[in-house]
């Protein structure tokens, strides 16, 4: 596991955007780039700044596909609350040369829920795996809709939400816990980590928990995320306010390695 740490958000969100970058133009199969996204406010400046890099010419996305972490069930594309809203509004709809049919988002307003989960395996199948996955966790470490006690081995499927999940959740939704849908569909913790490599971004202060459970934790599915100590290629890019639940020996070594890597 890498560890990446960042002085501020702003700093984090360059660096992960330049990662990922980086991985896209060194994609030289003819066999499209997979690259799965997540929403949330974690990755915003990241979109900004691959979208920016795109719109320089500095970055194509002509030869990338994109599978979306989860959507909420019961939201039409046109709600402004959907994931599919989201990621458009804040991302493709920047991007001069995403192909649409390259964007696959799980349908929330689907008839068939199940098949709809399993399609999605399958496609993500089709394309021979994800190549890189960039996900957030929230205050409890969860990965996508995944919570706590989720199995670190689930596929895609319908995700019941807890609470404490729709309150979080409920500051886009007027402030009502209600009016944020009881389920989701979504990834599963065993989906994202049969990816390639696995990149994770965790900021600020409320996060710091969930951070020290994913690096110095035993892996548990209490904490979804500390599934990340068992992938091969799993890297967190994260911020200085993130940092403050971390051991001063571990927080050390990180630094420390990271600087080695860059002599």
């Amino acid at each position: 596991m890498r560890v990446i740490i960042q002085d501020n958000y702003d700093k984090m969100c360059k660096w992960a955007a330049d990662y990922i970058a980086d991985k896209i133009r060194a994609h030289k199969e003819e066999r499209p780039f997979v690259l799965g996204l997540p929403t949330g406010s974690s990755p915003i400046g990241v979109y900004k700044e691959l979208a920016r890099q795109n719109q320089a010419g500095e970055l194509s996305f002509a030869n990338v596909v994109t599978f979306n972490m989860d959507e909420y069930l019961g939201l039409p594309h046109e709600h402004d609350q959907s994931y599919w809203y989201f990621m458009h509004d804040n991302f493709f709809d920047h991007l001069v040369d995403m192909k649409a049919e390259n964007i696959n988002i799980l349908n929330g307003m689907t008839d068939d829920p199940e098949k709809e989960c399993a399609d999605y395996e399958a496609r993500i199948a089709s394309y021979g795996g994800i190549d890189l996955f960039m996900g957030g966790i929230g205050v409890d470490g969860h990965i996508a809709f995944n919570e706590p006690f989720t199995s670190l081995s689930s596929r895609t499927g319908v995700r019941n939400l807890t609470t404490d999940t729709r309150i979080v959740n409920s500051r886009f939704f007027g402030n009502d816990p209600e009016a944020v849908p009881s389920q989701a569909l979504s990834v599963g913790v065993g989906t994202v980590f049969d990816s390639k490599e696995v990149l994770i971004l965790i900021n600020g202060h409320n996060k710091a928990r969930a951070l020290a459970a994913a690096v110095e934790g035993g892996v548990s599915q209490k904490w979804t995320c500390s599934a990340l100590q068992q992938h091969n290629a799993a890297v967190i890019a994260c911020d200085e306010a993130a940092c403050g639940e971390l051991t001063v020996d571990t927080y050390k070594y990180f630094l420390d390695i990271e600087k080695a890597e860059r002599l």
